[in-house]
């Protein structure tokens, strides 16, 4: 009998702690609202959904021709006198151009709610930083969220935040090799 009473005693005290730790974490919230990021220092998780395409073709001709002609005729008795002459220009230009960029970006990233305007919407900032095998990646964002664009399981895509800044920036052995070397990146400064 007394384990038992141990056990209940027990039971009990880890139930009510593990109650009390849901329902201290939003203090001034309703018991029945969702845990969503609503104040400073609260976490929010970025689904980045990123994808761009931007295509653009030109194409230029351009011709110009122009001709002149003349012909004299003279005669005297069995004598005669002919004379042509011609003048004729022309120039001509094509031009071609073309320009495809396609993007896209697909990650997650948690971000901190740094501070909140006037009107409730909230700036969020994020980085990670992750490295594989000497490869460094590091992930950077911000911008403005506004706290209905947050969805029940607390993220937000990231095509719903304003004034989105995204860098991604890589350092490594690969990210090296890709660069041009010096001497090409002098020439391309010169010419």
């Amino acid at each position: 009998m007394i384990k038992f009473l141990v056990f209940l005693i027990l039971l009990s005290f880890v139930s009510s702690s593990y109650l009390f730790g849901q329902f201290n974490q939003n203090t001034s919230r309703s018991l029945f609202s969702d845990v969503k990021a609503y104040k400073i220092g609260d976490a929010v998780t970025i689904l980045i959904l990123e994808e761009t395409q931007a295509d653009n073709t030109a194409i230029t001709r351009d011709s110009r021709s122009s001709s002149m002609g003349g012909e004299v005729n003279a005669g005297v008795d069995n004598n005669s006198f002919k004379a042509n002459a011609d003048l004729s220009t022309s120039t001509g230009f094509t031009g071609s151009g073309q320009t495809t960029r396609r993007e896209n970006i697909r990650s997650k990233i948690s971000a901190r709610v740094m501070k909140i305007d006037e009107v409730g919407n909230l700036y969020i900032e994020g980085k990670r930083t992750t490295k594989i095998n000497g490869e460094e990646q590091t992930i950077i964002i911000s911008g403005t969220v506004r706290p209905v664009d947050i969805l029940p399981n607390n993220s937000v895509f990231s095509y719903n935040i304003l004034d989105l800044t995204l860098t991604i920036e890589g350092d490594g052995s690969v990210s090296k090799i890709q660069e041009p070397g010096l001497l090409t990146k002098f020439l391309r400064i010169l010419f």
